[in-house]
């Protein structure tokens, strides 16, 4: 079945979908104003406008509707009178409240879950296909060259601007079609803000020196952390260093199908919490990865997702102390049918460079 057979399959009422994510899921459809109908038990209408049509006409198993650049308001004239279900966790309030004038009958598919949107096609998202498998593979790979690459690069005296640069150039150079997000690269006081933007200063002696950064290949995102040394460290951050890599090789541990995330998550706190660290590790553990670097599932204290073989998330506990610095460390993991695979394999004992 194609995955608009299984979405259809799923429904009750007729679903428009409006987010480009999903749209481009659906259908390999790559555009800024695209939308699908897709009806129960089989048939999807695909509405798009003029700049769009030549790459939607490609489309199989669609019916291709030419509409005006204002989407929604020709969805809003083409609809009107159905009973339409659509994606509450993505559509933003003026485009339902045109929906609504139109004349349609709309029913909420989804909303927000664990902060993330959470819907019929969002469902079908989670657990990934072999070619997706293969493309977020791919970037996790990209990932380990960049990262083994940027160990033998300079670190002090430049900017940590500088170093943000050289990790997209890097990221292209190896095939990337792009990055999934600004890399962070935080050095010295910066590292006690999770994901800081990359500034001016030069990275010293010293300190640690957190990167975060993920590709895309074919669509598909790879995120990966590591923390470097730039020389011996005061022994406060070596201990944190020491902490922060004990909750994730623990995390790591806890990934397997039918695990909750609110249970892997806890399992990567223990040690943090027992060295009276726990204040400092406030955000989750992880998140799903695939067409976007942050979705379905989460690993965090309120997640309520039950991991299943096909998913694919981070695994990254962070430790932060305001004025001191930051560390955190970060693998892709493919949940498999027995255990875990980690998809990103550069090193996560301490390396100092220069």
């Amino acid at each position: 079945m194609t995955r608009l057979d299984r979405l259809a399959a799923r429904l009750s009422d007729p679903l428009l979908v409006t987010s480009p994510v999903n749209v481009r899921y659906l259908t390999g459809l790559s555009s800024s104003n695209a939308a699908l109908l897709v009806e129960p038990g089989g048939g999807t209408t695909l509405y798009t406008d003029f700049r769009y049509l030549a790459k939607a006409g490609r489309v199989d198993g669609v019916a291709l509707v030419e509409t005006a650049r204002d989407l929604v308001g020709s969805l809003a004239s083409i609809l009107a009178g159905r009973r339409v279900a659509f994606e509450s966790g993505q559509i933003v309030h003026a485009a339902y409240a045109r929906l609504l004038e139109g004349g349609l009958d709309l029913v909420a598919a989804g909303g927000l879950v664990d902060g993330r949107p959470k819907g019929p096609v969002e469902e079908l998202r989670r657990a990934k296909e072999p070619g997706e498998i293969a493309s977020i593979r791919r970037a996790a790979e990209l990932s380990d060259v960049m990262f083994t690459a940027l160990a033998a690069e300079r670190f002090v005296g430049r900017t940590e601007r500088e170093l943000a640069w050289w990790i997209e150039r890097t990221f292209r150079e190896a095939g990337a079609s792009g990055l999934s997000f600004g890399a962070v690269v935080a050095s010295g006081e910066n590292g006690a803000s999770p994901h800081a933007d990359p500034s001016e200063r030069p990275i010293e002696p010293g300190e640690l020196v957190t990167v975060d950064a993920g590709c895309v290949v074919e669509g598909y995102c790879s995120d990966c952390t590591r923390t470097f040394a730039t020389g011996e460290l005061p022994a406060q951050l070596a201990e944190l260093y020491d902490l922060c890599l004990q909750a994730q090789l623990a995390g790591l541990a806890g990934v397997r199908p039918g695990a909750h995330g609110r249970e892997v998550d806890a399992a990567s706190r223990v040690a943090i919490d027992a060295a009276g660290y726990g204040d400092a590790y406030g955000h989750g553990l992880g998140h799903g990865v695939g067409l976007e670097v942050h979705e379905a599932p989460t690993l965090r204290p309120e997640s309520q997702d039950e991991l299943e073989p096909g998913n694919v998330v981070t695994v990254e506990p962070g430790i932060y102390l305001p004025g001191l610095g930051g560390v955190r460390i970060e693998d892709l993991v493919l949940v498999t049918e027995h255990g875990a695979e980690r998809l990103t394999q550069f090193p996560k004992e301490l390396l100092t460079v220069s």
